[in-house]
């Protein structure tokens, strides 16, 4: 049996009594972080409230050579996740593997962010499109510095079609947690670009520690948002398109943006 776990947003304590029921009854529990990390936690403090050892693995021992889920023909593996397990492609892709090696499959779901970026931006979730990912710059063969320009064209087809943008931020195990400044700073550069005033007049929501006693949330125009700062990780953000009157209002009194977002709709 192999169980996975969504282990929800921020810390340990965030599991389902459903999940945690089911790593006491495991018999080997395995973590990946690469997706997504709890930022108000690390092994240590989950082993202790778990109550059993916990095994890391890398991003080649999810999507490369996954041999440990061996282990699941003959024992009750759990595989936790942060969030809410599935989200991911990757993780899907594990539990086809599985299917085809007859390992019987089960899922426990946790907060996800998708859902929680509406709770606490008042975006409502049915408006939702197409999301994306800024992925950090990286330096081509050629040694030129390349920048994605697939979300700033996922939030434009969205816009086009009356639908918010919810946009993840890279997460690399060298280049860090980015931030939602840095992730608005290469879609504006990507509109400045093109001649493309998409961006530059489009309000942002960026979204700081969700699930945490204090999470930030703040909305702005994208060129004055890039300059607030969210604090530390992780963060993510939102490009809504058009707003409902609800949805306006939210934004101000919610996440402090601008008062004229409220007279424009």
């Amino acid at each position: 049996m192999l169980t996975f776990i969504g282990l929800g947003l921020f810390d340990e304590r965030d599991i389902s009594l459903k999940g945690l029921e089911a790593i006491k009854n495991a018999d080997k529990i395995y973590v990946e972080f690469y997706t997504s990390q709890l930022m108000g936690s690390n092994i240590k403090k989950m082993e202790q409230l778990y109550g059993k050892d916990i095994h890391l693995l890398l991003r080649e021992d999810i999507e490369q050579d996954p041999q440990w889920l061996n282990e699941a023909v003959d024992n009750n593996i759990v595989f936790l996740t942060g969030g809410d397990t599935m989200v991911s492609t990757t993780h899907v892709d594990l539990r086809l593997r599985a299917f085809d090696m007859e390992i019987k499959t089960r899922l426990i779901h946790g907060a996800s962010i998708a859902s929680a970026v509406c709770g606490l931006s008042g975006l409502q979730n049915y408006r939702f499109g197409k999301a994306s990912t800024v992925p950090h710059p990286y330096t081509s063969s050629r040694g030129v510095t390349v920048i994605s320009e697939t979300p700033y064209d996922t939030v434009k087809m969205n816009m086009e079609n009356g639908l918010h943008t919810l946009i993840f931020l890279d997460i690399d195990k060298d280049k860090g947690f980015m931030t939602v400044n840095e992730a608005l700073t290469l879609l504006l550069d990507v509109g400045s670009r093109r001649k493309d005033d998409v961006m530059e007049n489009a309000i942002a929501v960026g979204i700081a520690r969700a699930g945490s006693k204090a999470p930030v949330v703040k909305a702005d125009y994208a060129g004055s948002l890039i300059d607030f700062d969210f604090g530390a990780p992780l963060h993510i953000l939102v490009i809504p398109a058009e707003l409902h009157f609800i949805e306006a209002e939210a934004l101000v009194k919610l996440a402090g943006a601008p008062q004229d977002v409220l007279n424009s709709v």
